[in-house]
């Protein structure tokens, strides 16, 4: 099987797993406890994080070939791959097998792998090896209806309390005073139209990263795409969508996509055109939301 860079591997069935020369078959490690309601958080702060990665250049010589396995969620996938290749490159091949996006993986081999620059070979890694994955995708986490505390619930109560107008609130107001965007889409306020057939971009989040819409009708799913990565996300777990106008220049919103089960999950977005927003609201929620 060739290695997954040129290639392709499928999952297997997990009624006989292959001998493993790692991981003894009695001693499988145990998946940690994982707290969806702060990685729905930390998915909305991977999407606000300005685009600054280390880059890892792809081996020139992949290496001799290893074939391993790879148990994530009670399956089994079989990876090939030169012994040469860094984890990091085992990730994005991950990410296309399960839809898990690199940013939540978190590899098992040996104890918890955090080096993405090391090698398969600098692992130890051998063939039949095991390794396992955890990580939950986007939708689970959305789908997650945890109660909120005491204290975020005294929190956004007094927020709605006092009704500032989001682009006087210093969270938003610090983003706005950056001014608009020069690639920003033309903006028309008191004017309702249909999406375009085109991505809406040209728009910024918290930190002032670019945001393009990309809506996946056929799939029923919205992709936020940043410089950095784009989550693709089924619409009908996102929990609420909020707008509201910019009081400086009212062609333009300020847009909040509930991505988890807390108003401390919303994802704001930045000079929406005015035109497309009730379009927006009407594409991820539904025909009859009440819109703000």
């Amino acid at each position: 099987m060739s290695d997954p860079v040129a290639g392709t591997t499928a999952p297997t069935s997990d009624a006989a797993p292959a001998p493993d020369a790692a991981v003894a078959p009695d001693a499988t490690p145990t998946p940690p406890i994982i707290d969806t309601k702060l990685l729905a958080n930390e998915l909305v702060k991977n999407l606000e994080s300005p685009a600054v990665e280390t880059q890892i250049t792809p081996a020139v010589d992949p290496g001799p070939e290893i074939k391993f396995k790879l148990v994530y969620n009670k399956t089994n996938y079989e990876i090939v791959m030169g012994e040469n290749r860094t984890v990091r490159e085992l990730k994005d091949h991950i990410e296309t097998l399960t839809k898990l996006p690199r940013a939540m993986q978190k590899l098992m081999f040996k104890g918890l792998v955090k080096d993405d620059t090391k090698t398969l070979k600098e692992l130890k890694v051998v063939k039949n090896s095991k390794m396992m994955l955890v990580g939950t995708t986007m939708s689970d986490l959305v789908a997650v209806t945890t109660k909120p505390s005491s204290a975020e619930i005294a929190a956004h109560t007094s927020s709605v309390t006092k009704k500032e107008a989001l682009s006087k609130q210093k969270i938003h107001q610090k983003v706005l005073d950056k001014g608009k965007p020069e690639d920003a889409m033309p903006g028309i306020a008191g004017v309702k139209q249909p999406l375009p057939p085109h991505p809406l971009n040209g728009m910024v989040n918290k930190t002032g990263g670019k945001v393009r819409l990309t809506f996946k009708l056929e799939e029923d799913s919205l992709w936020i795409g940043t410089k950095a990565r784009t989550e693709k996300i089924s619409m009908s777990n996102i929990k609420n969508v909020v707008s509201e106008k910019i009081e400086s220049d009212p062609n333009y919103h300020i847009m909040g996509i509930q991505l988890g089960p807390t108003e401390l999950s919303i994802y704001w977005i930045y000079w929406v055109p005015a035109q497309y927003v009730d379009a927006v609201k009407d594409t991820i929620l539904g025909k009859w939301q009440t819109f703000l």
